[in-house]
Protein backbone atom coordinates (compact mmCIF):
# COMPACT_ATOMS: atom_id res chain seq x y z
CA UNK A 1 0.00 0.00 0.00
CA UNK A 2 1.54 3.16 -1.11
CA UNK A 3 -1.27 5.53 0.68
CA UNK A 4 0.11 8.22 2.51
CA UNK A 5 -1.34 10.88 5.12
CA UNK A 6 0.12 13.94 6.59
CA UNK A 7 2.22 13.49 9.74
CA UNK A 8 2.00 15.79 12.73
CA UNK A 9 1.75 14.55 16.33
CA UNK A 10 1.69 10.67 15.11
CA UNK A 11 2.42 8.49 11.93
CA UNK A 12 -0.62 9.11 9.64
CA UNK A 13 -2.41 11.40 11.98
CA UNK A 14 -3.25 13.47 8.95
CA UNK A 15 -2.66 16.63 11.03
CA UNK A 16 -1.39 19.91 9.02
CA UNK A 17 -0.94 23.23 9.71
CA UNK A 18 -2.45 26.05 7.41
CA UNK A 19 -1.62 29.90 7.26
CA UNK A 20 -4.36 32.48 4.97
CA UNK A 21 -5.43 36.04 5.71
CA UNK A 22 -8.89 36.66 6.07
CA UNK A 23 -10.34 40.56 5.08
CA UNK A 24 -11.76 40.86 8.58
CA UNK A 25 -10.78 43.06 11.78
CA UNK A 26 -8.97 40.86 14.43
CA UNK A 27 -10.92 39.74 17.09
CA UNK A 28 -13.10 36.78 18.08
CA UNK A 29 -15.41 37.11 15.33
CA UNK A 30 -12.23 36.71 13.10
CA UNK A 31 -10.97 33.29 14.72
CA UNK A 32 -14.69 32.11 14.66
CA UNK A 33 -14.52 32.86 10.42
CA UNK A 34 -11.18 31.01 10.40
CA UNK A 35 -11.86 28.42 12.00
CA UNK A 36 -15.16 27.80 10.07
CA UNK A 37 -13.34 28.14 6.81
CA UNK A 38 -10.53 25.70 7.87
CA UNK A 39 -13.67 23.77 8.31
CA UNK A 40 -15.38 23.71 5.39
CA UNK A 41 -11.83 22.79 3.79
CA UNK A 42 -12.24 19.71 5.58
CA UNK A 43 -10.31 20.03 9.13
CA UNK A 44 -11.63 18.48 11.74
CA UNK A 45 -11.35 19.68 14.28
CA UNK A 46 -9.66 23.15 13.12
CA UNK A 47 -7.87 24.76 15.69
CA UNK A 48 -6.92 28.54 15.50
CA UNK A 49 -3.43 28.33 16.98
CA UNK A 50 -2.25 31.59 15.79
CA UNK A 51 -3.90 35.21 15.12
CA UNK A 52 -2.62 38.25 14.22
CA UNK A 53 -3.95 42.00 13.17
CA UNK A 54 -2.39 43.15 9.45
CA UNK A 55 -3.73 46.72 9.93
CA UNK A 56 -7.04 47.46 10.54
CA UNK A 57 -9.66 45.50 8.28
CA UNK A 58 -7.49 42.58 7.74
CA UNK A 59 -6.03 39.50 10.10
CA UNK A 60 -3.37 36.63 9.58
CA UNK A 61 -4.22 32.83 10.96
CA UNK A 62 -2.48 29.92 11.38
CA UNK A 63 -4.38 27.00 11.68
CA UNK A 64 -4.10 23.52 13.09
CA UNK A 65 -6.12 20.48 12.08
CA UNK A 66 -6.69 17.03 10.88
CA UNK A 67 -6.75 16.16 7.06
CA UNK A 68 -8.82 13.29 6.24
CA UNK A 69 -7.35 13.40 2.64
CA UNK A 70 -5.06 10.77 1.51
CA UNK A 71 -2.70 9.76 -1.64
CA UNK A 72 -1.89 7.06 -3.31
CA UNK A 73 1.49 7.42 -3.89
CA UNK A 74 1.23 5.22 -7.01
CA UNK A 75 -0.82 7.85 -8.89
CA UNK A 76 1.61 10.48 -8.32
CA UNK A 77 2.75 11.69 -12.18
CA UNK A 78 6.65 13.19 -11.29
CA UNK A 79 7.73 14.31 -15.23
CA UNK A 80 11.19 12.36 -15.64
CA UNK A 81 14.02 14.34 -16.63
CA UNK A 82 14.79 13.36 -20.37
CA UNK A 83 18.55 14.32 -21.21
CA UNK A 84 21.55 13.76 -18.80
CA UNK A 85 23.00 15.56 -16.07
CA UNK A 86 26.65 17.06 -17.94
CA UNK A 87 29.90 17.88 -15.87
CA UNK A 88 31.47 21.36 -17.10
CA UNK A 89 33.78 19.73 -19.20
CA UNK A 90 31.16 17.89 -20.78
CA UNK A 91 28.71 21.16 -21.55
CA UNK A 92 31.80 22.97 -22.84
CA UNK A 93 32.96 19.75 -25.37
CA UNK A 94 29.47 19.35 -26.43
CA UNK A 95 28.56 22.91 -27.39
CA UNK A 96 32.37 23.02 -28.96
CA UNK A 97 31.69 19.62 -31.08
CA UNK A 98 28.60 19.78 -32.25
CA UNK A 99 27.77 24.11 -32.66
CA UNK A 100 31.34 24.79 -33.66
CA UNK A 101 31.14 27.97 -31.97
CA UNK A 102 29.99 29.57 -28.36
CA UNK A 103 26.59 28.92 -27.48
CA UNK A 104 25.01 32.67 -26.78
CA UNK A 105 22.28 32.82 -23.61
CA UNK A 106 20.41 35.83 -23.28
CA UNK A 107 18.79 36.48 -20.32
CA UNK A 108 15.75 39.17 -18.08
CA UNK A 109 13.39 39.46 -15.81
CA UNK A 110 10.30 41.18 -17.49
CA UNK A 111 7.69 43.30 -17.47
CA UNK A 112 7.26 44.70 -13.85
CA UNK A 113 9.37 42.12 -12.12
CA UNK A 114 12.49 43.95 -10.09
CA UNK A 115 13.92 40.44 -8.93
CA UNK A 116 17.15 39.32 -10.32
CA UNK A 117 18.04 36.63 -7.78
CA UNK A 118 16.97 33.70 -9.11
CA UNK A 119 18.07 34.94 -12.70
CA UNK A 120 21.80 35.90 -11.42
CA UNK A 121 22.02 32.62 -9.66
CA UNK A 122 21.55 30.73 -12.91
CA UNK A 123 23.60 33.32 -14.81
CA UNK A 124 26.61 34.75 -12.52
CA UNK A 125 29.55 33.00 -11.77
CA UNK A 126 28.73 32.96 -8.02
CA UNK A 127 25.99 30.67 -9.14
CA UNK A 128 23.74 28.65 -6.89
CA UNK A 129 23.63 25.40 -4.65
CA UNK A 130 27.55 25.04 -4.70
CA UNK A 131 27.25 25.26 -8.89
CA UNK A 132 28.99 28.20 -10.49
CA UNK A 133 26.77 29.86 -13.18
CA UNK A 134 26.54 30.04 -17.22
CA UNK A 135 29.30 32.47 -17.25
CA UNK A 136 31.40 30.23 -16.44
CA UNK A 137 31.30 28.06 -18.77
CA UNK A 138 33.97 28.50 -21.25
CA UNK A 139 31.62 27.69 -24.00
CA UNK A 140 29.20 29.62 -23.15
CA UNK A 141 28.47 33.39 -23.94
CA UNK A 142 25.89 35.10 -21.60
CA UNK A 143 24.00 38.65 -21.78
CA UNK A 144 22.40 39.65 -18.55
CA UNK A 145 20.57 42.13 -18.96
CA UNK A 146 18.91 42.33 -15.76
CA UNK A 147 15.31 42.79 -14.75
CA UNK A 148 12.25 45.26 -15.73
CA UNK A 149 13.12 45.03 -19.44
CA UNK A 150 10.11 45.02 -21.65
CA UNK A 151 9.22 41.54 -23.59
CA UNK A 152 10.06 43.47 -26.74
CA UNK A 153 13.39 44.33 -26.40
CA UNK A 154 14.43 41.67 -24.53
CA UNK A 155 13.09 39.35 -27.88
CA UNK A 156 15.17 42.79 -29.90
CA UNK A 157 18.51 42.29 -27.99
CA UNK A 158 18.20 38.51 -28.90
CA UNK A 159 18.17 39.16 -32.14
CA UNK A 160 20.98 41.67 -32.48
CA UNK A 161 23.40 38.88 -30.43
CA UNK A 162 21.77 36.34 -32.19
CA UNK A 163 21.15 34.47 -29.30
CA UNK A 164 20.40 30.60 -29.00
CA UNK A 165 18.45 30.82 -26.03
CA UNK A 166 16.36 33.26 -24.14
CA UNK A 167 16.26 33.21 -20.67
CA UNK A 168 13.19 34.20 -18.40
CA UNK A 169 12.98 34.34 -14.86
CA UNK A 170 9.72 35.98 -13.09
CA UNK A 171 9.46 35.76 -9.26
CA UNK A 172 6.30 38.54 -9.08
CA UNK A 173 3.22 36.51 -8.99
CA UNK A 174 0.55 39.22 -8.37
CA UNK A 175 -2.44 38.26 -10.45
CA UNK A 176 -0.81 35.46 -12.54
CA UNK A 177 1.45 38.26 -13.49
CA UNK A 178 4.58 35.66 -14.18
CA UNK A 179 1.90 34.14 -16.79
CA UNK A 180 0.87 37.54 -18.61
CA UNK A 181 4.97 38.54 -18.80
CA UNK A 182 5.90 35.47 -20.38
CA UNK A 183 3.15 35.53 -22.90
CA UNK A 184 4.34 38.89 -23.86
CA UNK A 185 7.95 37.01 -24.37
CA UNK A 186 6.22 34.73 -26.66
CA UNK A 187 4.04 36.38 -28.75
CA UNK A 188 7.05 39.46 -29.70
CA UNK A 189 9.27 36.07 -30.39
CA UNK A 190 6.30 34.76 -33.09
CA UNK A 191 6.46 38.25 -34.19
CA UNK A 192 9.72 38.52 -34.85
CA UNK A 193 10.29 35.38 -36.19
CA UNK A 194 7.45 34.26 -37.97
CA UNK A 195 10.32 32.35 -40.61
CA UNK A 196 13.47 30.61 -39.59
CA UNK A 197 14.29 28.88 -36.27
CA UNK A 198 13.47 30.79 -32.93
CA UNK A 199 15.84 30.65 -29.90
CA UNK A 200 14.76 28.17 -27.19
CA UNK A 201 12.37 29.71 -24.67
CA UNK A 202 13.09 28.71 -21.05
CA UNK A 203 10.82 29.83 -18.29
CA UNK A 204 12.02 30.01 -14.68
CA UNK A 205 10.48 30.96 -11.74
CA UNK A 206 9.41 29.58 -8.43
CA UNK A 207 5.40 29.60 -9.20
CA UNK A 208 5.53 27.66 -12.39
CA UNK A 209 4.49 24.23 -13.10
CA UNK A 210 6.71 22.58 -16.18
CA UNK A 211 3.64 21.12 -17.29
CA UNK A 212 3.02 24.54 -18.17
CA UNK A 213 5.44 24.75 -21.09
CA UNK A 214 3.26 23.34 -24.01
CA UNK A 215 0.27 26.03 -22.38
CA UNK A 216 2.74 29.20 -22.50
CA UNK A 217 4.42 28.10 -25.99
CA UNK A 218 8.19 27.90 -24.69
CA UNK A 219 10.29 24.93 -24.71
CA UNK A 220 10.87 24.73 -21.03
CA UNK A 221 10.06 25.47 -17.88
CA UNK A 222 12.45 25.06 -14.60
CA UNK A 223 10.85 25.78 -11.30
CA UNK A 224 12.04 26.12 -7.84
CA UNK A 225 15.44 25.07 -6.68
CA UNK A 226 16.77 24.48 -10.43
CA UNK A 227 20.51 24.65 -10.71
CA UNK A 228 22.84 26.30 -13.25
CA UNK A 229 24.02 22.80 -14.12
CA UNK A 230 20.94 21.70 -15.04
CA UNK A 231 19.50 24.38 -17.19
CA UNK A 232 22.88 24.13 -19.37
CA UNK A 233 22.42 20.60 -19.37
CA UNK A 234 19.41 21.30 -21.31
CA UNK A 235 20.57 24.08 -23.30
CA UNK A 236 23.36 21.79 -24.58
CA UNK A 237 20.85 18.94 -24.98
CA UNK A 238 18.31 20.77 -26.94
CA UNK A 239 20.37 22.43 -29.16
CA UNK A 240 22.40 19.68 -30.28
CA UNK A 241 19.57 18.18 -31.37
CA UNK A 242 18.23 20.85 -33.43
CA UNK A 243 21.63 21.06 -34.79
CA UNK A 244 21.77 17.51 -35.64
CA UNK A 245 18.35 18.06 -37.29
CA UNK A 246 18.95 20.80 -39.40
Amino acid sequence: MNLVRPYGDTTGDGMVQLSFTLPVPAGPRAEAAAAAFAAKMGLDPALVVHAKAVGPQFTFFVVYGRSTAVVDLDQVDVPEREYPLLTTKEINLKVRSSLHRRLVVIGAAVGSDAHTVGLDAILNVKGFAGEKGLEHYRELRVVNLGAQLAAVDLVDRAAQERADAILVSQVVTQRDAHVQHVREVVDAAVDRWRTGRRPLLVIGGPRFDPSMAAELGVDRIFSRGTTPREVASYLVHALTAKSAAA
